[in-house]
């Protein structure tokens, strides 16, 4: 690096220091200044700036569902018809797992076919695993339906499953074809990018404010909102996956005189099926992940049974299904992932039979037809018997109950240090300083790490925050994400590098995180909120434990992804172990690592409107409220304004990793 280049560093150094030195000193009189200057507009957006837009989207969505009309249908019955179209396959599959097969309604209704029983659904798992892998994963998956139905969690589980059974489907195909067209049509790709960021940035409850409004209250709406939350991944999966093919085949494709159509179906998509089914495990997993969250507006299951127990503040109940939840994900993310890694099967000469061709078919249904008749005889087979179920309800209680007599002093002194040392300061910090400021501020960022555009970007997403009157729940929101991250990231990146300098500790820290990323968000509350009760220290330890993997995963990859032949340089050098990690190693993952922290504002942003339970008083508690009261208006912008904050730390994040890997050689 040239003297001058040095120089510019130094110089951009310099100034990034100034404006941090002005931006502390503002925080501790912009107030005061304010007060006798007469400018409390500096502190307070003006009400003259301010645009109606959630009355504005609230009008509109009235006029779309009581006055909108395309032609021949009205968009009330455009709706039905969609409702209609998910109820049929949805009712079907539960019928099928768990209610049985009734004809006529309410008294006059009688029982035509039983559902599965427990034994039959558990075997069918466990078959499928065999045939997509081993017979280990056969007996894993088949283990983990068994624990369902032993710790009495087998109703709940198999609502949820009906509800999985049915958006992922929808979730898979939808994606597959936006993404094919995005991958057909680079205008379309570039058209739905900017859509996609906003669909995953989104809190959750955001999507839950409109399709309640539009559809109603109940399980096709928990359906529709399941779909939508996780589709995005497999368009993004699915584009890549296409352009990713190799030339080879398309070449080979053309040469063989295929149409278009004929080149989407027969080549490339087969071709980049290994790459697809990640997508389809990346929809299963949000899925599931969005089950709690969508019993909220009447998906029922196990998602229901946390958050009635979250409501309850019942935390062994509440930790039983919640383990139901991570046994069942588990299960389903092993067999999606054997499937995508499953050879193709081999071609025979010979002339089979169907017993032959299809072995484990003919045996399930073997298994299906054989129990449901013996359970006409032993209810024992059809329905597992509550009294052979096991709870560990009372344990996780008395567990809890212990702790606080015996630990609430060490308890309360800990969240007192942490809020009065910490936490409180960064909170008056972020609200002391005048909205002009923190708006030049992140532009001129933007403008420094990515150009005009990023700049651009940057000023207006922070303009839709000011003109909306949200400014002061976006800076708490803000403090809020910005103490979690902190506290992930020292905790993570630590532990990231552990389990990358060491195979044990890579076990053990993989297992530890694999249990975090499938335990859904809401059952972190609940033990936290028992020890610590309501408040943003409850709310940052749940946002800590939910994001913290991100930082793990992406230090350890950082660390394991650096080319051997620059550390075998470090050691003929002469380095230390200690100088290798902190003078090469953290350095050149130093890249990797900024985009696992950026994944882990990601989370945090997520799980900060969900927090909106135990008492914050952010952004997400405005979407919880709009949801509640069913105000369209408040909770879209409230949730685009926290799409806003997460589009602002993901582009300027990612500019300054991409600006670290042109210095360091890497791009």
């Amino acid at each position: 690096m040239s003297r001058l280049d040095q120089l510019g560093l130094s110089r951009n150094a310099m100034l990034w220091l100034l404006l941090f030195v002005v931006t502390f000193v503002l925080a501790q009189v912009s107030k005061d200044l304010a007060k006798e200057m007469d400018a409390r507009w500096l502190m307070k957006v003006p009400r003259d700036l301010r645009i109606p837009m959630r009355g504005d989207i609230s009008d509109f969505m009235s006029w779309l569902v009581e006055s909108a009309s395309f032609g021949l249908f009205t968009f009330t019955e455009l709706t039905r018809s969609i409702s209609w179209l998910i109820e049929q396959p949805y009712d079907f599959v539960r019928a099928l797992v768990i209610e049985g097969f009734v004809r006529g309604q309410g008294n006059e209704a009688v029982q035509v076919l039983p559902s599965l029983s427990w034994l039959a659904v558990a075997f069918v798992v466990a078959a499928m695993g065999h045939y997509a892998g081993s017979w280990r994963l056969a007996i894993f998956v088949g283990l983990c339906f068994l624990y369902l139905a032993v710790f009495g969690q087998w109703d709940s589980a198999m609502i949820t499953l009906s509800s999985i059974l049915i958006a992922v489907p929808f979730g898979v195909g939808g994606g597959l074809l936006l993404g094919i067209a995005g991958y057909r049509w680079p205008w379309f790709d570039r058209l739905m990018t900017p859509v996609l960021d906003l669909m995953q940035t989104v809190p959750i409850f955001a999507y839950l404010v409109p399709i309640l409004f539009l559809f109603g209250f109940g399980p096709v709406s928990a359906l529709i909102a399941t779909v939508i939350y996780a589709m995005p991944p497999m368009v993004r999966v699915t584009t890549l996956a296409l352009h990713n093919v190799p030339s080879e085949i398309r070449e080979f494709g053309k040469m063989v005189g295929c149409t278009r159509r004929q080149m989407t179906w027969r080549v490339l998509v087969p071709s980049a099926l290994p790459s697809l089914m990640v997508g389809v495990n990346q929809v299963i997993m949000l899925s599931l992940n969005m089950v709690i969250i969508a019993s909220m507006i009447g998906a029922g299951g196990l998602g229901y049974d946390v958050l009635t127990s979250l409501r309850r503040l019942d935390i062994g109940a509440g930790l039983e299904a919640g383990v139901a939840i991570v046994v069942l994900a588990i299960a389903l993310d092993r067999l999606s992932q054997a499937f995508a890694n499953r050879p193709p099967p081999e071609h025979s000469e010979r002339q089979l039979n169907a017993m032959q061709r299809h072995p484990w078919l003919v045996t399930c249904l073997a298994v299906i037809l054989g129990t449901g008749l013996v359970g006409l005889l032993l209810p024992a087979v059809q329905q597992y018997p509550a009294g052979a179920e096991i709870t560990t309800g009372a344990f996780w209680e008395n567990l809890v109950r212990w702790i606080n007599v015996n630990f609430f002093d060490q308890l309360e002194a800990s969240k007192t240090f942490m809020l009065v040392n910490f936490m409180v300061p960064v909170k008056r910090f972020l609200l002391g300083l005048p909205w002009p400021w923190v708006l030049v501020l992140i532009t001129f960022a933007g403008w420094q790490l990515g150009g005009f555009r990023l700049a651009l970007l940057c000023c207006a997403l922070t303009l839709f925050i000011l003109v909306n009157g949200l400014w002061a729940k976006a800076m708490v929101t803000v403090y809020l994400c910005g103490v979690s991250v902190i506290i992930a990231c020292i905790i993570g990146i630590p532990i990231g590098v552990l389990a990358a300098e060491n195979d044990r500790a890579n076990r053990i820290v993989q297992a530890f995180i694999d249990t975090l990323q499938t335990l859904p968000s809401f059952v972190y509350l609940i033990p936290v909120v028992m020890l610590f009760r309501v408040g943003d220290f409850s709310a940052m330890i749940a946002i800590i434990l939910y994001a913290l993997a991100p930082a793990v995963r992406y230090a350890a990859h950082g660390i394991r992804s650096i080319d051997p032949q620059l550390i075998e340089a470090g050691i003929v050098s002469g380095c230390t172990r200690r100088q290798l990690l902190m003078r090469i190693k953290l350095p050149l993952a130093l890249p990797e690592i900024m985009l696992g922290i950026n994944q882990t504002i990601m989370l945090a942003l997520s799980m900060l409107v969900i927090t909106a339970l135990v008492g914050t008083r952010d952004l997400g508690q405005e979407v919880y409220i709009a949801l509640t009261k069913a105000d369209t208006g408040r909770g879209i912008v409230a949730g685009v304004s926290v799409a806003c904050i997460a589009i602002i730390a993901d582009r300027l994040i990612a500019a300054a990793a991409q600006r670290k890997k042109r210095r360091l050689g890497l791009a």
